[in-house]
């Protein structure tokens, strides 16, 4: 798990405790806004309480594995283009305006590379292009994006799963904090 949190302010410690303590209702909602998939909600709610961090984190990754292209597409209907700022004040929006926080759309270089990798990216794979956006910066994330048009279609979307669980993982860490 190190390598995949590098770079990112979040703290996991003490996260497990306080899941298990979270009211049911309270619950589902918090994770339905960390992946929107609900097979994965169930198993992340039924296997409580988690022991420690590690468990905690751990099932983020191994709940309802794997997802299936039908749940990743529905999970991908909430995020945002990279480099496009949503609106609304929504759950949603709000986090993922948080976690591109870092992507410096203002140079009208990186805006444009974004811009056309998007749309080379859903052109090619019928979906909006998905990264962890919190803890890079965008010439990391462009380098991602440019590298990531040259999968294939299954390699992809197992990609795809492993950055929506990642996002999970952080916001579920995020809003735990935040309570």
């Amino acid at each position: 798990m190190e390598l995949l949190f590098r770079n990112t302010e979040f703290e996991f410690e003490g996260c497990s405790g306080r899941f298990n303590a979270t009211p049911d209702m309270d619950m589902h909602r918090a994770l339905q806004l960390c992946l929107d998939v609900p097979r994965w909600i169930v198993a992340m709610a039924v296997a409580r309480p988690y022991p420690n961090d590690a468990a905690l984190v751990s099932a983020v990754f191994t709940a309802a594995d794997p997802l299936t292209e039908d749940e990743i597409a529905c999970a991908l209907q909430v995020h945002p283009r990279i480099g496009e700022r949503p609106d609304g004040d929504d759950g949603y929006a709000e986090q993922a305006r948080g976690e591109q926080s870092g992507v410096d759309i203002t140079q009208t270089d990186v805006r444009r590379r974004l811009r056309d990798g998007n749309f080379e990216y859903e052109r090619r794979f019928g979906r909006v292009f998905l990264i962890r956006a919190a803890g890079r910066d965008g010439s990391e994330i462009l380098a991602a994006l440019e590298q990531r048009l040259d999968n294939d279609p299954a390699t992809e979307l197992r990609i795809v799963e492993r950055e929506l669980r990642e996002i999970a993982a952080l916001r579920l860490v995020r809003g735990l904090a935040d309570a």
